[in-house]
């Protein structure tokens, strides 16, 4: 027999005669390729390869795209973020728009800087002020008494009505009249307008009236009555300042108002109060007059530049 025959192909025992197997070994392990740069080949094979069978259909592996758990790569793009260099980086939010102040230009703020600085001020003056007007003589109002009802007096007078042991138990009204030049040349004497009356109405149903309505003309009047005597002469320096205020205020509620002071120019105007006592309750014993009590002022000449529209 040759010794290149296919038996004598298997593994023999050295000393043994031809023929004889070696024990069963079990199989070594294979060591894994070392890397090599070159590349690798496929080994020759006797024939063409087939896949192995499988027992049912071949589903293809999840991508990473497709299966939640598997990591994304660095080197992967996120999906809304741009792949270019002008995007944001992965991880940071895109900074904060400035508002209010530090928005504006370094010039800017320093304007808005010194405004707010002014407006500080001015307030805090304002706060002084007033205090100043309602507190006990003392040696700042004694020596700057003058300035401070210049600043107070009369749009902001504050008084301490409302907490007095007897408030106001009376409805006062003011109410003008006018004498107005008409467009042919004539004179023309309004009816009684009641100030009080249309400020009344404005208010009644307002949730948020305005200051106007309910303080403007009330306070001008209380500021004339306390100025002037029972036969409404002025007392002190004052006076005549609150002549000029309660006259300015009419006459603009009759340009806004009355149309036959609008269609004309007012040369007069004449001022009266009509006072009413409020009412008892039904169950109080008290008894007081319901009739109206007038104070009549003296007609007022109007100045040129109050005529003239700059009150209008």
């Amino acid at each position: 027999m040759d010794a290149y025959d296919e038996d004598s192909r298997e593994p023999q025992a050295p000393d043994g005669p031809p023929g004889t197997r070696l024990p069963e070994q079990p199989p070594r392990p294979v060591p894994p390729p070392a890397a090599t740069s070159e590349p690798r080949t496929a080994a020759p094979t006797s024939g063409p390869r087939t896949a192995a069978p499988t027992s049912g259909p071949r589903t293809a592996a999840p991508t990473p795209a497709s299966d939640p758990h598997t990591p994304v790569s660095a080197s992967e793009p996120i999906a809304g973020v741009a792949a270019s260099g002008a995007g944001t980086r992965t991880g940071q939010s895109a900074p904060r728009p400035r508002t209010g102040v530090a928005a504006l230009s370094p010039g800017y703020q320093v304007v808005a800087a010194l405004a707010l600085a002014v407006v500080a001020v001015a307030a805090g003056v304002h706060l002084l002020m007033v205090f100043l007007s309602l507190a006990p003589s003392n040696t700042v109002t004694k020596q700057h008494g003058k300035a401070i009802e210049d600043w107070v007096y009369p749009e902001f007078e504050q008084n301490w009505k409302l907490f007095a042991p007897n408030p106001l138990q009376q409805n006062i009204a003011v109410q003008v009249r006018a004498e107005v030049r008409t467009r042919d040349g004539g004179l023309l004497t309004t009816g009684w307008t009641d100030l009080s009356a249309q400020d009344g109405a404005a208010i009644d149903g307002n949730p948020a009236p305005s200051h106007t309505q309910q303080n403007e003309l009330r306070r001008a009047w209380d500021f004339f009555a306390a100025t002037h005597g029972a036969d409404n002469r002025a007392i002190g320096l004052r006076g005549s300042l609150s002549e000029q205020y309660l006259r300015r205020i009419v006459v603009m509620r009759l340009y806004r108002s009355d149309p036959a002071s609008r269609d004309g120019v007012i040369r007069r105007v004449q001022v009266r109060s009509s006072t009413t006592n409020v009412q008892p309750p039904p169950w109080s014993r008290e008894r007081v007059s319901d009739k109206p009590v007038y104070r009549l002022l003296p007609w007022w000449s109007v100045t040129s530049d109050e005529a003239a529209g700059g009150v209008r």
